[in-house]
């Protein structure tokens, strides 16, 4: 991914003892960490030992940490060791090789760039749209909701006219694809269509 703010803030903050970053940071890549716990067909007990063991090697990696905005992908690559070893201690894939010939190949690469990246374009979308106005909000809301409002109910409900609710929406959506944490992720994506993966990054 390519640099994203909000994460190095948050990762920064961590290091240097901000409990509230380091909940944040655990808010929003614990689902990252539970779809690939799922993707590698873990137990429920099984997928919170994952966790545990991610979020603690994150706890020790943090002072080390040198490139802030390679987290995702550190998390990606973690997790992804942590279920390799939760089944092998399991012992549910015989032998051991076998499990890594499986899972080390072109396709589960990409379901773990893909998993990874949804949850990225997710936790913009979301930040991105909390920089909106209370109105471009509430009108994008409605406007998303299936089946979507009309119109003349949405102009009604924000008082304001009918004619007026599709330059406004044109409006909040361009502020939306302006937000520096969507900007972000469309060129990351694009780099990753070139070519790049979200593996290929490291910590330090």
């Amino acid at each position: 991914m390519r640099d994203d703010p909000e994460v190095i803030a948050l990762v920064l903050a961590a290091r240097d003892g901000d409990a509230e970053a380091w909940n944040r940071l655990v808010e929003r890549y614990a689902p990252l960490v539970w779809s690939m716990c799922r993707t590698y067909r873990l137990s429920g007990s099984d997928a919170e030992d994952v966790g545990q063991s991610v979020w603690l090697r994150l706890v020790e990696q943090l002072p080390k940490i040198r490139v802030p905005a390679a987290l995702p992908g550190w998390i990606a690559t973690t997790t992804r060791r942590e279920c390799l070893r939760v089944l092998r201690i399991a012992q549910r894939v015989e032998p051991a090789e076998t499990i890594e010939e499986r899972l080390d190949t072109v396709d589960e690469a990409r379901e773990i760039d893909a998993a990874l990246l949804a949850h990225e374009r997710n936790a913009a979308l979301r930040a991105a749209f909390a920089q909106l106005s209370p109105r471009c909000q509430h009108m994008l809301s409605l406007l998303m909701q299936d089946p979507p409002v009309p119109y003349g109910v949405i102009g009604a409900r924000l008082g304001m006219p009918q004619g007026s609710v599709g330059p406004i929406r044109a409006r909040c959506l361009e502020r939306l694809r302006h937000c520096p944490a969507l900007v972000a992720l469309i060129e990351a994506e694009a780099d990753i269509t070139g070519g790049g993966t979200a593996r290929e990054q490291h910590l330090a």
